[in-house]
């Protein structure tokens, strides 16, 4: 049964996570472990909780506790904080998503390599920084059928708030991590030929027929602006470009991998 604390003091240490850290010091938070996150709206809590994620806490409306929530509440053997929306809204500076936050627990992250050992289609985000592209990429891998999304260190945090948010806890169904500098030679012996999206003379077409008869192939996506860097087009294996009509040349990046992901994907 959960612990139900109605909030009467803002300065509790316990209401922290919510209210006063940073998604930077979330990620500190309990080093050398791996760290917090906040997930945010009953439907993302509960991918959370089936991918295994661990709760600690949950904040959020009374009527929630038998109502959206009811089921969130029953799973979590966790404290819950609750006092009114306004009053929630005071405390973590913002309007909340359905009313309800869950402080969960990170995961270590897997090696490379077991994320992508059964994959055919994966992935690669390089220095895509915005948390709302990241968020929108997972939620067109989920949902086009890649198999495992990697991100450079540079990459946005999946596990940033927006990022969970505008993912619709997608970032829970689509295995993930982060890689090195070296990225390109661990998936080349791996079997994986690599495809950079890139607008370059050597580009060619998405859908390609060599492209598609690739038995594992990773797509490899820029930074929101400047693209990918000219080493990383220089090291994959095709360079290719979603045709484009009226002059446009390029789509943002969100838009670009649900394309590349609809077209690489159906093979």
């Amino acid at each position: 049964m959960s612990d139900i604390r109605e909030i009467t003091d803002f300065s509790s240490p316990e209401l922290d996570v919510y209210a006063r850290l940073s998604e930077r010091e979330l990620l500190r938070y309990d080093e050398p472990l791996s760290g917090l996150f906040i997930a945010e709206s009953p439907k993302v809590i509960e991918r959370a909780l089936d991918a295994g994620y661990e709760p600690l806490s949950l904040l959020l409306e009374p009527k929630h506790i038998e109502g959206e929530a009811r089921e969130i509440v029953r799973r979590c053997n966790v404290p819950v904080y609750t006092a009114p929306l306004e009053v929630l809204t005071r405390l973590v500076g913002f309007q909340l998503t359905r009313g309800v936050l869950c402080a969960m627990r990170r995961k270590p992250e897997p090696q490379p390599e077991t994320v992508c050992a059964n994959a055919r289609r994966i992935a690669v985000l390089e220095d895509v920084m915005n948390p709302t592209n990241v968020g929108a990429i997972f939620r067109s891998a989920a949902a086009l059928g890649m198999d495992a999304v990697l991100l450079t260190r540079g990459c946005a945090d999946p596990l940033y708030r927006r990022a969970v948010r505008v993912s619709m806890g997608n970032v829970f169904l689509v295995p993930w991590t982060h890689v090195d500098d070296d990225w390109s030679a661990r998936l080349h012996a791996l079997g994986f030929q690599t495809a950079a999206m890139a607008l370059t003379d050597e580009s060619i077409s998405i859908d390609d027929a060599a492209v598609a008869a690739e038995p594992r192939l990773a797509v490899v996506l820029g930074a929101e602006g400047d693209g990918l860097a000219p080493r990383t087009i220089a090291s994959c294996d095709y360079t290719v470009r979603i045709p484009m009509a009226r002059g446009v040349d390029s789509l943002n990046v969100a838009a670009a991998s649900a394309v590349a992901f609809w077209e690489l994907g159906k093979k």
